[in-house]
């Protein structure tokens, strides 16, 4: 069975990836399950570099098959902000909770036809002989009045799904799973691996 190491330590996403990826005939392993303890400076100006920096970065210390994720929330009426910063916004050690009110505080008053917002997801694969690539999906939806729903992480209950009439964080994760960034990313990359990995 192929190993893959997932450049994170996000437990929200090594859950997702895991689940998402469970059809594959390949062992997933976290960087905190290979013994990996490194801060990679994510210094690139799109979400494909960013995740080709931390899969370069950990496929150069195990020699090993690595993939990542680098992924975001993009609002259009904040001129897409966060964007790539969506996990330092407003610093690294600040809640969600706090981020998330931040942003709707930031659009109060504004026309949900203004809200709308975006998820985006970038997944690198870097192999130990060189080659590399990256896929990208995205959640299309608007900035909810309010922060609603327990599932999921991050901004998924600012993010709110018209087609559902709920939040991402309020979909069930085989829901999610089915229609989310990350989902679309991983199933562009599953399918490029197979390619490569046969």
């Amino acid at each position: 069975m192929t190993k893959i190491i997932l450049a994170s330590n996000n437990k929200g996403k090594i859950k997702e990836v895991k689940e998402i990826c469970k059809d594959m005939q390949v062992e997933i392993v976290s960087m905190k399950e290979a013994g990996i303890d490194i801060d990679i400076e994510e210094n690139g100006t799109t979400f494909e570099e960013n995740a080709l920096i931390k899969a370069e970065a950990v496929m150069k210390l195990t020699g090993e098959l690595t993939i990542a994720d680098d992924s975001g929330l993009e609002v259009d009426y904040l001129n897409k902000e966060p964007g790539v910063y969506s996990a330092r916004y407003m610093g690294h050690d600040t809640s969600y909770d706090i981020k998330n009110q931040a942003i709707i505080d930031r659009l109060a008053g504004v026309e949900d036809k203004d809200r709308t917002a975006r998820f985006v997801c970038a997944m690198a694969a870097v192999f130990p002989d060189g080659r590399h690539f990256t896929t990208r999906g995205t959640m299309e939806g608007i900035i909810a009045h309010e922060i609603k729903g327990a599932n999921g992480f991050g901004y998924d209950p600012i993010v709110y799904l018209p087609q559902y009439g709920k939040t991402s964080a309020e979909l069930t994760p085989e829901e999610k799973n089915k229609i989310s960034h990350r989902g679309e990313a991983l199933e562009k990359l599953k399918a490029q691996l197979a390619q490569y990995l046969n």
